[in-house]
């Protein structure tokens, strides 16, 4: 995997992957990297959640994120805490499973964090008259 990140002045840069995708970076009145990092965390579980769920009926799927930083540099992780919430007929208990196995197997992103940064998680199954 290749990638590049160009200063466009200021606190703006952009980011492209090998095949020129990009995504438009502002430090100063955007998401910081760390935002970014927390978010990336949370998108690549929750995609292992959605295609875990196989042919289970849902109709939405989100992770909210919560971390704690250091509060000296580096202002890494300590901690990040995750609510995954799924809207539809699936049960918990394979919700749960599913979580599991991506936080402890598949997720790449939280497995390239620091090992010692405890990553806590719980399910929230809503029926769909909730949503």
């Amino acid at each position: 995997m290749q990638g590049r990140v160009e200063w466009r002045g200021g606190s703006s840069a952009v980011g492209e992957t090998a095949t020129g995708q990009q995504i438009e970076l502002d430090w100063d009145n955007g998401p910081t990297p760390m935002q970014l990092a927390l978010q990336m965390v949370g998108a690549c579980a929750l995609a292992d959640v959605v295609i875990g769920l196989k042919e289970r009926p849902f109709s939405e799927a989100w992770v909210e994120l919560d971390s704690t930083r250091a509060s000296e540099t580096p202002r890494r992780f300590l901690s990040i805490t995750m609510e995954f919430h799924v809207v539809g007929d699936v049960p918990v208990k394979l919700l749960e499973r599913v979580v599991d196995k991506t936080l402890e197997k598949y997720c790449s992103v939280s497995s390239s964090l620091h090992p010692d940064i405890p990553i806590e998680w719980k399910v929230v199954l809503h029926e769909p008259s909730e949503a």
